[in-house]
């Protein structure tokens, strides 16, 4: 594990607290295909690139999260690459809100996945939620919104898949379920983080109103295989 638990999220997640969901071996890894589509290397040797090739799927993408682009193997190519903020909450600006949601599993992965591809929230497959505890909200039945957890490295608890339907926004859901999420973290004695792109000022000013602060710079990097 590197100096601090944050600076190589993926990593230091899938191969400690999240170790059983990962794919690969000592030089890289990737979560299971069905949790999602993160992946590291232990460092950029030879070894680690050579690794890291070994578990591109030969069609899709694999992402990537460093504090610096990455070295890719031969045959690899950079499919798109962004800078995002790390965000951390050592406690909350808000009061936890009073609403009337559900704990989410295996019986709600229909609707989580399609309430998800339809609002992007970020990479979100079929058991992305088996990563830690989901809770949303319904109206008529329907999942109108959602938030959940991700990556697990010692110490910290990442916030994702937060969303709500395009029909529904505007009513803080969201904002609700992030500090449901949020305050459980803290609750267990961890701290809650998440990623924003850097060039996203509203979503970034919306996490700071939460208690949020930008932690560090790192760089997301989508990657596939060369044709």
């Amino acid at each position: 594990m590197t100096a601090h638990p944050l600076d190589r999220p993926v990593w230091n997640a899938f191969t400690t607290r999240q170790s059983a969901f990962a794919v690969g071996g000592p030089h890289a890894l990737r979560i299971d295909p069905e949790m999602g589509l993160f992946a590291a290397m232990a460092d950029t040797s030879e070894e680690g690139r050579a690794a890291l090739a070994a578990l591109m799927p030969e069609e899709g993408v694999l992402g990537l999260v460093e504090p610096a682009p990455p070295v890719l193997p031969a045959g690899v190519a950079i499919v798109k690459q962004a800078r995002c903020v790390q965000m951390v909450a050592e406690c909350l600006n808000v009061p936890v809100p009073d609403m009337d949601y559900q704990t989410l599993g295996d019986s709600d992965t229909a609707e989580m996945l399609a309430l998800a591809t339809r609002t992007e929230p970020g990479p979100f497959a079929i058991k992305t939620h088996r990563l830690g505890n989901f809770i949303g909200i319904r109206h008529d039945g329907a999942l109108i919104a959602m938030a959940g957890e991700r990556m697990r490295p010692p110490g910290f608890t990442e916030v994702s898949g937060v969303c709500t339907h395009p029909d529904f926004r505007g009513r803080g859901y969201a904002k609700g379920l992030m500090a449901l999420v949020a305050q459980g973290i803290l609750d267990r004695g961890e701290v809650p983080f998440l990623h924003a792109y850097a060039d996203h000022a509203a979503t970034i000013a919306l996490y700071e109103r939460l208690g949020f602060r930008v932690r560090a710079t790192l760089v997301y990097t989508l990657i596939a295989r060369q044709v």
